[in-house]
């Protein structure tokens, strides 16, 4: 299960990386997709420290803040300022997706983030679960640069 969380998260960030989502007019789409794949990377890393899915969908939810956080608490060892500022915006996440908001009062904040700065973040967190997790990555998606080089 975890494997399987974590290789849905590295497919659905190639979304972020390459394609329309890096225009800066998308970024509430862009916050939705870095949503989900935060909230999927996230939780392949709390089933492998013991977390069950059934206790993840239970209390983490879409919350993104919060599964950075008891990752953190159970030893994740990324300590990113501007990911837990990005997790905050992000959280719950599904704010961020098919929800209508009619009037300026009621659209949610973006904190200032754009495509442009949620990419290299979400990236990193994503490549953090590789690294403690030791899960393969999917077939075609390419090694980051420092993977390629060692």
């Amino acid at each position: 299960m975890s494997r399987f969380r974590y290789h849905n998260a590295e497919r659905w960030m190639t979304a972020l990386e390459v394609g329309f989502l890096a225009d800066p007019r998308h970024a509430r789409e862009a916050l939705h997709q870095a949503g989900f794949v935060t909230q999927q990377a996230l939780c392949a890393y709390l089933l492998d420290v013991g977390f069950s899915d059934a206790w993840n969908a239970r209390h983490i939810k879409q919350d993104i803040a919060k599964a950075l956080s008891y990752a953190i608490a159970c030893g994740f060892g990324h300590d990113c300022p501007d990911m837990a500022r990005l997790a905050a915006v992000l959280s719950p996440y599904w704010k961020w997706g098919y929800h209508y908001h009619q009037w300026e009062e009621d659209r949610p904040r973006t904190g200032g983030f754009i495509p442009a700065t949620i990419t290299p973040l979400v990236r990193a967190l994503v490549d953090r679960v590789h690294d403690v997790t030791g899960h393969p990555r999917p077939r075609g998606c390419q090694p980051r640069p420092q993977e390629a080089r060692s």
